[in-house]
């Protein structure tokens, strides 16, 4: 049988069946969201559709998986546009819901939400990337030269800020540099990347700020960038400084307190810092195997919000303990492991690039949504993947994974007889 037949009948076995592993493991955690004491409209069914949309994922995913990687490839730029045409609709038909009430993430029409045109954004984008980067065969060594790829990321990145989803632009933010080291970018310039967001953090320490100015005037000097490279970056640095202050001076005070609870839940536990302090309490409660599934009581009592969707991995911690939480935890490394090994087997650099940015996407929603169950991050209201209820979201995680089982079986690091 040709190679070209063998390659196109592979399976990445350890993939897929993490996936599988992943979602029927969240459909259990949705279906035990919605068992409380005083059980809501709606709530308690929410497994039932969240099964539909895996369902459902599992057929758009295996269509996905006929075509190829240039069909891939070919196909980046009329979704690109696309994901920010409806990005910019976002602007005239957006709406919220939940913790996320206030801003403009559903696309909705006659009342009926549509969807989540930012999960698709982060689709295309990264597909878009891909592209670019991979087509720059040049190694990259001045910042002026990642002019292309810093716009592919900032259109859509722009957009999305507009509708107030911090969380998902967060995750635009973790795919650029994530595949931008992928690609060879040297890490001192990757550094000098990030370093004006740096300091618009460190701003709002004096003492931190000045010690990090100095580590970044040492590494411009290190590494010589352009003088006008130098010059321009130096300065970026110290307007962040300037601004930090006044931008604090800007936010409203509901997102001042936000700010202020995320680095001391207790100053308003029965207000801004209610999520998060529930939310420790649950995981903390839970101990080592946990109060039993479905028998949490923060998450019967309703103390726990959003328990389908932002805080579910609350649940888990409170139901099935630290054991639980490790069993989650392992399944999302083995996918990342996996999806890093695809990557680093794949036939070419476009879907090299494509499988290790997909793979940054789910680790930027783990490491933030899990954080903020600890307080190890602001609440943002983003989901954790595969776990979360939502149609749109798990669909696009699914063709993510369909995308990332397509460049296995089409390069190098193809599964062999055992599936390993």
């Amino acid at each position: 049988m040709p190679t070209s037949i063998l390659r196109r009948q592979s399976i990445d076995i350890p993939l897929l069946i993490t996936a599988l592993l992943l979602s029927i493991f969240g459909v259990a955690m949705v279906y035990s969201a919605g068992q409380v004491e005083t059980p809501r409209a709606g709530v308690a069914t929410l497994w039932q559709k969240q099964a539909l949309f895996f369902g459902v994922s599992l057929v758009v995913a295996w269509v996905v998986m006929q075509g190829s990687v240039r069909l891939i490839e070919w196909s980046a730029w009329p979704l690109y546009v696309t994901a920010c045409v409806m990005l910019v609709a976002l602007q005239f038909l957006g709406t919220g819901a939940g913790t996320a009430a206030s801003t403009k993430q559903w696309l909705t029409i006659g009342g009926v939400r549509l969807g989540q045109p930012a999960e698709l954004a982060k689709l295309a984008t990264t597909f878009m990337l891909a592209r670019v980067l991979a087509a720059q065969r040049d190694t990259v060594t001045t910042l002026r030269e990642l002019w292309k790829p810093l716009m592919v990321v900032a259109v859509p990145w722009v957009l999305v800020l507009a509708t107030k989803d911090l969380g998902t632009a967060l995750t635009f933010i973790g795919i650029l540099f994530a595949m931008l080291f992928w690609a060879g970018v040297p890490w001192p310039l990757l550094l000098m990347l990030a370093s004006p967001g740096i300091s618009l953090i460190l701003a709002f320490s004096t003492g931190v700020w000045g010690a990090w100015f100095l580590v970044l005037v040492a590494l411009v000097f290190w590494y010589r960038p352009y003088l006008v490279e130098g010059v321009a970056l130096v300065l970026a640095n110290v307007g962040m400084g300037v601004v930090a202050p006044l931008l604090w001076d800007t936010l409203k005070p509901y997102q001042q307190k936000r700010l202020l609870v995320f680095l001391d839940p207790s100053i308003d536990s029965q207000g801004s810092g209610w999520n998060v302090t529930q939310s420790k309490v649950a995981i903390g409660s839970g101990g080592l195997f946990g109060k039993g599934f479905t028998m949490g009581t923060q998450k019967r009592l309703e103390f726990i919000p959003e328990r389908q969707t932002d805080f579910i991995f609350s649940i888990v911690g409170e139901e099935l303990g630290f054991i639980g939480v490790s069993l989650a935890l392992g399944l999302f490394l083995a996918l990342f492991l996996r999806s890093t090994r695809v990557a680093s087997r794949a036939a070419d650099m476009f879907p090299s690039l494509v499988a290790f940015g997909l793979m940054s996407a789910w680790f930027v929603h783990v490491m933030v949504n899990v954080g903020m169950t600890l307080n190890l991050m602001p609440v943002t209201g983003i989901p954790l993947p595969f776990f979360s209820y939502g149609g749109s979201f798990l669909m696009v995680s699914w063709l993510a994974v369909a995308v990332l089982l397509r460049i296995s079986a089409e390069g190098r690091g193809q599964p062999d007889a055992l599936g390993l």
